[in-house]
């Protein structure tokens, strides 16, 4: 048995988010391109690549990474690329993405003879926190004035539209998507691809897959273009575990158990988002709270319900924690890093990556 903490990919769950993508893929023309600011475990790259055309980044590591490890189609995008990297980003990648048209003509001698787009801001957006809305008043992403967008036509062939977050509505994407066909369709027609980002969770379990993939459908032939989506959670839900230990247990008013995890360190975007982890099963008579081992007051992953009272050595399944996870995990405390393993087709489990102190020291200076 592996010792504790660890994240365990599982490849069966993850292929059945993966067959949903290749099932899009057939009905729709769409093309899918994982999203590596989410997931960027290349340890299972090999089953993902299957179902998938290609990887998008926000950074010239994760452009440089995609492009060495998945392969396909390597779609460059940053908020801002800087001199001294703009050299190493189009060589790895087959499109590069401007988010703003100073960055565009900044670099249009460099990227010359490169499929170029730009990145376009509808105003509108499905996040409910305003941290993570890139339609939020003064938003730095993309560009929003058809007009002035209009003017580079020229040295563009296609754009990039990101503005769902976390939508599981596919009445919603279909609204946004009409609004940015009314305010840019005049200018869509001129392009040859659109990307429409991520954050549709159209491999949910009641998500209308198919009507979804008319609509994709009908628009990439309405305006002839083809259309990417860049799934990032989509691709990977349900797909991992963090795998943690009980180190202690104590009362002081709850039931209170502490796990040899932390969820600034391994789970961070519970904290920035005031969310809960997931633990399955959520049942039984003994409530207890799940904190972790950080001497940060608030690191707690949640409330649970247990069949049985929690004790020491008391293994934990904390599950969905494969998106914004380990893209996220640090080293705050110098609490043990979580090693990563993967569960094979087969049931066989083999660990990809362990970290040590060794790891820790040299990360610092």
């Amino acid at each position: 048995m592996l010792p504790t903490p660890y994240y365990l990919i599982d490849k069966s769950k993850l292929l059945v988010n993966l067959e949903k993508i290749a099932r899009l893929r057939e009905l729709s023309g769409a093309k899918a391109l994982l999203a590596l600011k989410c997931f960027a475990t290349w340890g299972v790259f090999d089953l993902m690549r299957q179902y998938m055309d290609g990887t998008t980044s926000s950074s010239l590591y994760e452009v440089k990474l995609g492009y060495e490890k998945f392969g396909g189609e390597t779609h460059a995008y940053s908020v801002a690329y800087a001199d001294n990297e703009i050299d190493d980003v189009l060589a790895s990648c087959d499109k590069i993405i401007f988010n703003s048209i100073g960055q565009l003509e900044r670099f249009a001698e460099a990227s010359k003879g490169k499929i170029r787009g730009l990145r376009v801001n509808p105003r509108v957006s499905t996040s409910d926190f305003d941290l993570a809305d890139p339609a939020r008043p003064f938003s730095r992403l993309g560009e929003w004035d058809p007009a002035r967008i209009e003017a580079v036509m020229d040295k563009i062939s296609g754009f990039m539209f990101h503005n769902n977050c976390e939508n599981g509505d596919f009445g919603r994407f279909d609204e946004m998507l009409t609004l940015i066909e009314d305010r840019f369709g005049h200018l869509i027609k001129r392009a040859d691809w659109v990307s429409l980002g991520g954050g549709i969770h159209f491999t949910g379990e009641d998500y209308p897959l198919e009507t979804f993939a008319a609509r994709l459908k009908a628009f990439s032939e309405k305006y002839g273009v083809q259309v990417y989506l860049e799934p990032g959670e989509a691709a990977i839900t349900k797909s991992a575990t963090l795998e943690v230990t009980v180190l202690d247990t104590l009362y002081n008013g709850k039931n209170l158990a502490i796990v040899d995890s932390s969820i600034e360190a391994h789970m961070l975007d519970l904290l920035i988002y005031r969310q809960s982890a997931k633990m399955e099963p959520n049942a039984g008579e003994h409530e207890v709270m799940i904190c972790g081992k950080s001497c940060l007051a608030g690191d707690i992953f949640g409330t649970f319900r247990f069949p049985q009272p929690v004790k020491a050595g008391d293994r934990l399944s904390i599950q969905d924690a494969a998106g914004y996870t380990m893209v996220k995990k640090n080293w705050f405390n110098g609490v043990k890093m979580p090693a990563i393993a993967v569960k094979e087709l087969d049931g066989t489990i083999r660990t990809v990556r362990e970290f040590s102190y060794e790891d820790y020291k040299q990360s610092l200076s």
